[in-house]
C-alpha cells in the first residue's frame, strides 16, 4: 500500500491500507468536496463539513509496536479508521508512515478550512484511559511488593526475574499510556504522540 501523489490539479491525494491478513483494502481518497471511501462491496463519501470528530491514537499490536489509528466521526456515515500500518502477509504488517502522516496531515487541514465545528481528540476515551492507569499503578506496585518479599526471604533469582518483568511492564505499559493520555489538539499542530516518528 502506498500513497497516490497529488493530481495534476493538486486536489487529490489517496491512502489505502489493510486492516487484516483477509481483509478487504480499505481505500481513502481526499478530493475538493469531501472524503471518499471504500472498503470491499461498500464504499461512501463525506462532506468535510459533515466530520465531527477525529481521534487520533497509539495503538501498538504484537507484530506492529508502531501503530497509529485516525478515527473519524461524521453525520449520517458509518465511523471511519485509518491505520498507519498495513497487513503484507500471514506474518508480515508493512509500516506506512510516510504516506500515512501525509494523509492525515492533509485531512485536518482540509476539515478545518471547511467547518470549525469539528473536535480534534488525542488518546483514548477518559473512560477507558483512568481505570487503565489505575489497574497499571496496582499491578506495578503488587510487583515491587513481590520482589520486596523476594529479597526479605533471600530469593535473589525470583526477585530478578519479577524485576526485569516489573522494568519490561512499565516501559511497555507506560509508553502506551503516555502517548494515549486523553486531550485536544489544534488541527495545525499534531501531537507527536499519536503520529509516527519523522
Amino acid at each position: 500500500m502506498t500513497e497516490s501523489p497529488l493530481d495534476a490539479a493538486g486536489t487529490v491525494l489517496t491512502y489505502a491500507y489493510r486492516p487484516s491478513v483477509m481483509g478487504a483494502i480499505r481505500e481513502f481518497k481526499l478530493s475538493d468536496g469531501g472524503i471518499d471511501w471504500a472498503a470491499g462491496l461498500r464504499s461512501g463519501h463525506i462532506p468535510y463539513r459533515n466530520i465531527r470528530i477525529l481521534r487520533m491514537s497509539y495503538r501498538p499490536t504484537s507484530i506492529q509496536s508502531q501503530r497509529f489509528v485516525t478515527e473519524l466521526w461524521a453525520e449520517d456515515a458509518p465511523k471511519l479508521k485509518i491505520n498507519s500500518s498495513s497487513w503484507k502477509s500471514m506474518v508480515e504488517q508493512e509500516r506506512l508512515d510516510q504516506s500515512y502522516s501525509a494523509f492525515v496531515r492533509e485531512l485536518h487541514l482540509r476539515i478545518s478550512n471547511v467547518t470549525t465545528s469539528a473536535r480534534f481528540k488525542q488518546g483514548n476515551r477518559p473512560l477507558i484511559y483512568w481505570p487503565s492507569l489505575v489497574v497499571f499503578v496496582v499491578v506495578a506496585l503488587g510487583l515491587a511488593g513481590l520482589i520486596t518479599r523476594a529479597l526479605q526471604i533471600g530469593a535473589s533469582g525470583g526477585a530478578a526475574f519479577v524485576g526485569a518483568f516489573l522494568a519490561l511492564y512499565l516501559w511497555q505499559g507506560g509508553n502506551f499510556l503516555r502517548r494515549n493520555r486523553p486531550g485536544e489538539y489544534c488541527p495545525d499542530a499534531l501531537p507527536k504522540e499519536v503520529m509516527p516518528p519523522q
